[in-house]
């Protein structure tokens, strides 16, 4: 076959598949039937098809979910680093459902990276929350938080399945002020793999964000792992910052 056949094949199931799942017929959440049961039914080779599920792929239609196939992606979830609500919060006012998964809990020495980040001298120990949550039943995240244990006696007592924000105010009086955050596109790797139930390589979005109180002091930063096709990022420049935050205000999605 040549290149050019190749690629209207490719094109062709696309859009046959695209039609099913915007129709209705492959509802979100919907497995699509195994790779070999497709490539017969459009009577073409197991290349030209997976070509065309990774188109869909990209365009955030169907993902993978390793060693289980593929599924119809659902609506991505609405992420606005400026609004002023927590991850269960903003899940809950767009009508889906969040489930938190913790995965471990553990005091650690600091990485070089991560003092930096913190602000903290060389060896200083952390406290290490590592959290999968999941959307709709669905796995989107996985999640580092790292805390100054300074500020959070005893924290790790806690039920840590639970809003952090909501608990950071409930136990401690500490309300976030102001965030910082990168945004990365990068690739998943061993545990953030395994976490998000992808295949080492596949894409992902990196939402590093550190966090201030309300005396604008630094006390934990967070390493979000997300799904590509699960957010949709959201900011409205024209929102006002309060007086005394540098760059961008954020709620921290604990």
């Amino acid at each position: 076959m040549s290149e050019e056949n190749n690629q209207t094949q490719v094109a062709r199931i696309r859009q046959s598949l695209l039609a099913q799942i915007e129709g209705g017929l492959l509802p979100p959440g919907g497995k699509l039937p195994s790779e070999r049961s497709l490539s017969e039914l459009f009577d073409t080779t197991r290349i030209t098809l997976k070509d065309a599920l990774l188109a869909l792929e990209a365009e955030g239609c169907i993902y993978r979910e390793d060693r289980r196939g593929w599924f119809v992606a659902p609506p991505r979830l609405e992420y606005n680093p400026q609004y002023r609500v927590h991850f269960q919060q903003m899940v809950q006012q767009q009508q889906r459902r969040v489930d938190t998964r913790v995965l471990s809990a553990r005091s650690m020495v600091a990485t070089p990276e991560m003092c930096q980040r913190l602000q903290l001298s060389a060896l200083a120990r952390v406290l290490q929350i590592c959290r999968q949550r999941s959307l709709d039943g669905r796995v989107v995240m996985y999640v580092e938080h790292y805390l100054k244990p300074e500020c959070f006696p005893g924290i790790m007592n806690e039920d840590l399945s639970q809003s952090l924000t909501e608990l950071y105010q409930t136990r401690y009086g500490l309300h976030y002020r102001r965030s910082r955050f990168d945004i990365t596109p990068t690739a998943a790797r061993g545990e953030v793999a395994q976490a998000l139930m992808l295949a080492d390589g596949s894409p992902i979005l990196r939402i590093t964000r550190i966090n201030y109180d309300q005396q604008q002091r630094i006390i934990d930063c967070d390493v979000e792992y997300w799904r590509h096709d699960a957010i949709r990022l959201s900011v409205d420049s024209q929102l006002p910052a309060e007086p005394g935050d540098l760059g961008i205000t954020a709620m921290p999605m604990g």
